[in-house]
């Protein structure tokens, strides 16, 4: 059986990705890096036409392949208007919500390759001025990006080279502590693509070849919805999101779980997938919950909505504080490698 060491893998792949900027349109970078940690564990890999990572994991049967998808792409914003003071009004990428880009530092990265330094704060964020701080809406009108350049004006601002259209990058605070939790922004889902090059790890390591053919899909514009709707390889049959597993009030899953949703806000799962899901963690022995996710949508649906004819599951580690400053465990990691494994058959 998997054993841990593949999880703590994971993780350290994890961290090497969460410190590559990649939000949605701007995932370059990231892309690169994961085409070339899986060339690196000796599985072809190659760059979709959008800017994905497709790698091919092997397998006889490829009339009835396996497709995992992930993602890679984080939230983030871009620069909507250079005021008239030089600070920046920002459009969010993804579900970025302001009350969490508050107080943030970020990277600007301008056309020209220059990274500039600036923090997101409310307008008119000193307390002992603003005698309405704490009432004040949080919206992407009345939270700015403050540059930390020496800016007084529009045009100060665009000397340094920004520009509308340029893309503003939140600091991730990766952090893990002693008791194995994992701190981050982006864990969603950049934790699951590290889960998928432990996966990986493991066959390569094992040299067990799937009974079925295996392909793993990084996306990377599941924040906008659109990540998974193309590049399905001819023979699938079945893809699997590996995403961030909700935690949260009214569900069961906590971090140190792997989750196995069995309907979201796009409507139910394969009731086949997610039975077979429920199996594999039974035969593995991970700790698991099944849940039901109220505002969640995946990358399978995206595959689906795109006319793909394949039963759809979705798992992963539990993540609580999503789409903030998210926290999952170790033990969420190597449960859904089990998952995987067992669902795999290559236990």
């Amino acid at each position: 059986m998997i054993n841990k060491e593949y999880a703590e893998y994971s993780w350290e792949q994890t961290e090497k990705l969460l410190a590559i900027d990649s939000p949605s349109g701007y995932t370059d970078s990231a892309a690169q890096w994961v085409k070339e940690a899986f060339e690196g564990l000796g599985f072809p890999a190659r760059l979709t036409t959008k800017g994905g990572v497709l790698a091919d994991l092997g397998g006889r049967d490829a009339d009835d392949a396996l497709l995992l998808e992930a993602h890679a792409d984080t939230l983030g914003a871009m620069v909507a208007e250079i005021k008239g003071n030089g600070r920046l009004r920002l459009t969010p990428l993804g579900g970025m919500n302001p009350n969490n880009a508050e107080a943030e530092n970020v990277r600007i990265h301008t056309r020209e390759g220059r990274i500039i330094e600036g923090t997101a704060q409310l307008c008119n964020a000193s307390v002992h001025v603003n005698g309405d701080y704490s009432s004040a809406k949080r919206s992407f009108d009345t939270v700015e990006v403050v540059p930390d350049e020496d800016v007084r004006s529009a045009e100060d601002t665009r000397k340094l080279g920004i520009q509308v259209g340029d893309i503003v990058c939140f600091d991730p605070r990766t952090r893990r502590t002693a008791s194995g939790y994992l701190k981050s922004r982006f864990l969603d889902d950049k934790l699951s693509v590290g889960i998928l090059l432990g996966l990986a790890k493991y066959l390569r390591d094992t040299g067990i070849t799937p009974a079925r053919r295996v392909y793993a899909h990084v996306t990377v514009y599941e924040e906008v919805g659109h990540g998974g709707s193309a590049s399905v390889p001819q023979g699938v049959t079945e893809a699997i999101s590996v995403d961030m597993g909700c935690v949260g009030e009214g569900l069961q899953c906590t971090e140190r779980q792997v989750s196995i949703c069995a309907k979201d806000s796009g409507g139910p799962y394969s009731y086949a997938v997610v039975g077979k899901l429920i199996d594999a963690a039974k035969k593995t022995g991970a700790d698991y919950a099944v849940d039901v996710y109220p505002y969640y949508g995946s990358d399978v649906e995206a595959t689906l909505r795109g006319g793909h004819d394949i039963r759809h599951g979705l798992i992963g580690a539990g993540v609580y504080a999503s789409h903030g400053y998210e926290r999952s465990h170790m033990d969420g990691v190597y449960n859904t490698l089990k998952v995987l494994c067992g669902y795999l058959d290559v236990e």
